[in-house]
């Protein structure tokens, strides 16, 4: 059975990228874009004062003298929210009508783009760890929607190829999942859907920047954190 964990799961809508391609989840058309990081630089939380704050408009502020997170204001708060929120009632939707949760509709997603895609390649784009996917693959493939072979590039590798099955459940669902966005973007004119669109690529395709800054900080601030994670983790 799929899991029907509706918290901390990834964003519905959200450009990806498979193969160099940029696209969101809901676009018809693939096009290519490129899409350069913005220059950001790291800003050193440790030297947050009143002054400082009130200069950059940041997103900490200050109760008795003391720095805590600006909620109106923290943007990856708002992301959170609203990507917790949507995945919560697009797999409350899914699991009543459709008997899937939302991670075989994201697979089922990328599935019908791409026709066949590896556990990596799914990970990679979405964010979603790999022993997920491998989960997700097992069940769909139990359900017809799915087959799976060797990847002919590298026999190692696993390959899911979506059938006819899959795609006709993919086309099902895929009316309410653009229901659900139209009447989450109804509050947006044209003009600001394509700008959000367009910030939310930009911002996309800055995650390595704050992953490097995430790193720089570390290092210099909890130089430890790098050897911990060593003994801690193993890939």
């Amino acid at each position: 059975m799929h899991s029907k964990r509706t918290t901390a799961q990834q964003p519905f809508v959200l450009p990806d990228q498979i193969n160099g391609r940029a696209r969101g989840f809901g676009c018809a058309a693939t096009r290519t874009a490129t899409i350069r990081p913005l220059d950001v630089q790291p800003y050193p939380m440790s030297k947050v004062s009143p002054a400082s704050v009130s200069k950059r408009k940041s997103s900490a502020k200050f109760t008795d003298n003391k720095a805590v997170v600006d909620l109106e204001r923290y943007v990856p708060a708002f992301l959170t929210w609203i990507a917790n929120k949507l995945s919560g009632g697009a797999s409350t939707a899914y699991l009543s009508a459709f008997n899937v949760g939302i991670e075989t509709w994201r697979l089922l997603v990328l599935l019908a783009i791409e026709k066949s895609l590896t556990a990596q390649a799914i990970s990679r784009t979405i964010g979603m760890d790999k022993s997920s996917v491998s989960r997700a693959f097992k069940s769909m493939h139990l359900r017809g929607l799915i087959t799976i072979g060797l990847d002919d590039a590298d026999g190692r590798l696993r390959v899911a190829t979506i059938t006819p099955k899959g795609r006709a459940l993919h086309d099902e669902i895929l009316e309410l999942a653009m229901e659900r966005e139209r009447a989450f973007l109804s509050v947006l004119n044209d003009k600001d859907r394509e700008n959000l669109i367009s910030l939310l690529r930009r911002l996309h395709d800055n995650l390595p920047v704050v992953e490097k800054a995430t790193q720089e900080y570390l290092a210099i601030h909890h130089p430890k954190s790098k050897s911990r994670r060593a003994v801690g983790h193993t890939v």
